[in-house]
């Protein structure tokens, strides 16, 4: 991920390339967006917390790739983790949100992202 300050607005450029998994994405996006702290991000919630920060475009570049990566497959991982791990999780909701996946109605981790970013008003988001 690269940033572009352009006035005020900035330009950052997701690499979809550079990872494969949900960490590597969290990773990516705190080399640049968090390159300044002394944590990152590591939770779809801290993913979310950090945007209010960013005013500008975000390029999603192999956007295809971290689709399919980021698809059906490690969403079940994900939530099958977090049942497994029990606290602190709402361990109903996590099974629910498992079961409209595997049913065909859930969301990926990928569009969860997606549906993040979109979520702030001062982004915009390509996906390339």
């Amino acid at each position: 991920m690269n940033t572009l300050k352009d006035n005020n607005k900035k330009m950052a450029v997701i690499n979809g390339g550079h990872f494969f998994d949900l960490s590597g994405f969290y990773e990516e996006v705190s080399q640049i967006l968090m390159k300044d702290e002394d944590w990152k991000i590591v939770t779809l919630d801290g993913f979310d917390d950090i945007l209010y920060g960013f005013v500008g475009e975000i390029l999603w570049k192999d956007s295809q790739k971290s689709k399919e990566n980021l698809g059906f497959e490690s969403t079940k991982e994900f939530y099958e983790n977090k049942i497994r791990q029990r606290k602190p999780f709402n361990i109903e909701l996590i099974e629910q949100k498992l079961d409209h996946l595997i049913s065909g109605n859930g969301q990926t981790l990928f569009e969860i992202l997606v549906e993040i970013i979109k979520s702030h008003k001062n982004i915009s988001l390509v996906l390339e």
